[in-house]
């Protein structure tokens, strides 16, 4: 119950077209002028299915709404699969860089949840991952953190890929 507020506080939450989308960052940028100070805003958005496709966007304009919707659109042009184990966790630990940003994903056993902080959850729930261990290291700046898990997820590959990409069959 706590934990469905807190999550509702910090990122909003929207379905259009099978597509979920979760505000994780919206940042304020004041630029001072001759009759005081002009804000705008810039908006980190994830966009996912829940079933494998994610992405991110970042949308900078003069009111909230108008950023958050630039970055939605921003998402869906940047949307990418991830490939899940059982539809529930990760295939084989990796590790998503950029930046100074580094996010250590590992793989769960079933039940163990989501163990993540709050930028990088909202990735890995919009992802459709159930079950996975998460280490940020580095900068804590949300986002390089969004680009590294990612990054990380992009960098997962299933057993059959590796086969092909090595030419050999593993067991």
């Amino acid at each position: 119950m706590v934990a469905e507020r807190r999550r509702s506080k910090q990122e909003e939450e929207r379905a259009v077209g099978g597509f979920e989308e979760a505000v994780v960052k919206v940042n304020r940028c004041a630029k001072v002028m001759k009759g005081g100070r002009r804000f705008s805003f810039s908006a980190l958005v994830v966009v996912g299915d829940r079933k494998g496709q994610v992405g991110i966007g970042f949308g900078k304009a003069k009111e909230v709404p108008s950023a958050v919707e630039k970055g939605v659109k921003d998402a869906h042009k940047n949307i990418v699969k991830v490939p899940l184990k059982h539809g529930r966790t990760i295939e084989h630990e990796v590790i998503g860089r950029f930046g100074a940003a580094r996010v250590k994903l590992i793989p769960a056993a079933a039940g163990t949840g989501i163990i993540a902080g709050a930028t990088v959850r909202s990735v890995l729930e919009l992802a459709g991952v159930h079950d996975i261990l998460t280490k940020s290291m580095g900068s804590n700046n949300p986002v390089n953190l969004v680009k590294a898990t990612l990054a990380g997820l992009e960098a997962v590959r299933t057993r059959k890929q590796a086969e092909a990409l090595r030419g050999v069959t593993i067991s």
